[in-house]
């Protein structure tokens, strides 16, 4: 019993085209999708816009806001608050009306520690292994190599604000390797 050949025993080109391409983009989502994270962590994520700063947030993530940081600290406190990149970062009360004009970062350029301020002694003191920083932020004993960075403040509309600090480090006179 011969067949005669018939149209329904062989799938049309567009029915296989169409499975072709339904496998194919399957098969791309998920190589796609497994590569994302990946991808994602070879580029760094971007600091924010262009030059505006970064507006500095309390222990609760509420805006610092300079009148009522001023009423709530005494002349030459050091508070932290979270700063550029989400590090924290010491603001200095200046005087009774003025916030210092730079911040200082509270990460050990030892090992990564938060470096508490130690009033007593007028140093921030590294609880790691006993880096020891002056009241800028400059290192007067090791095992860090390096002060702590800086950051510029700026009171704007009295909102708190952090940008990088580009300049030459006013401690030592060298390039900021945080930059």
């Amino acid at each position: 019993m011969t067949q005669a050949s018939g149209a329904s025993d062989v799938p049309s080109m567009g029915r296989r085209q169409f499975m072709n391409l339904l496998t194919w983009g399957s098969t791309t989502g998920v190589v796609l999708g497994g590569l994302y994270p990946v991808v994602r962590y070879f580029i760094p994520p971007s600091t924010g816009g262009g030059g505006g700063g970064v507006v500095a947030k309390d222990a609760l993530g509420n805006d610092v806001l300079a009148s009522a940081f001023l009423a709530e600290h005494a002349v030459g406190d050091r508070t932290l608050v979270q700063g550029l990149k989400g590090d924290p970062t010491y603001l200095v009360v200046e005087g009774p009306d003025a916030i210092r004009d730079y911040g200082i970062s509270a990460i050990c350029t030892h090992l990564g520690c938060v470096v508490p301020w130690n009033a007593s002694e007028s140093k921030f003191i590294c609880p790691c292994h006993g880096s020891q920083y002056d009241e800028t932020g400059k290192v007067v004993r090791g095992p860090a190599p390096l002060s702590l960075a800086l950051a510029h403040v700026e009171v704007n509309d009295d909102t708190v604000s952090l940008t990088t600090w580009t300049e030459t480090d006013f401690r030592t006179g060298d390039a900021p390797y945080w930059a």
